[in-house]
């Protein structure tokens, strides 16, 4: 039987819950001019529209050196501010955000992904870093 595990982060944010959720709900087409085409290259609709809540998306990104793709079904929780992540307002001018990844090994020949909760970790400071500085539509 494969190794499954569960990953849980929260990174402190500048900003409100409120920006950042619409940032992650609505701009996400923006990441890699957000934080850079280093690490997220590009993000294409797949099915249905920016906005729409199970909507898929396609990720071109590099993680540790190698470059990816991966589609996501988008969720979104309105009442909750939840998009995958779930941004916690701490305060008008800060939030916290819950990165909770769910993985299961194919078989126990490849490592835990741990390079991926750093890469999702780096994702949301960078996206953090640009709205501090003022860069987003949110």
């Amino acid at each position: 039987m494969a190794t499954s595990g569960t990953y849980v982060s929260e990174i402190p944010l500048n900003g409100s819950a409120e920006k950042h959720y619409k940032m992650w709900k609505h701009e996400g087409h923006l990441f890699s001019e957000a934080i850079g085409d280093h690490m997220i290259h590009g993000v294409a609709m797949h099915d249905g529209d920016w906005h729409t809540h199970g909507a898929i998306r396609s990720w071109d990104y590099t993680c540790d050196g190698k470059k990816e793709v991966f589609r996501e079904r988008r969720e979104f929780d309105d009442e909750k501010m939840a998009v995958k992540q779930i941004f916690i307002p701490t305060s008008e001018e800060g939030c916290v955000c819950k990165i909770t990844m769910v993985w299961e090994k194919i078989n126990d020949d490849f490592p835990e992904p741990t390079n991926y909760m750093k890469f999702v970790k780096n994702m949301v400071t960078g996206v953090d870093d640009h709205m501090a500085k003022g860069k987003n539509s949110a």
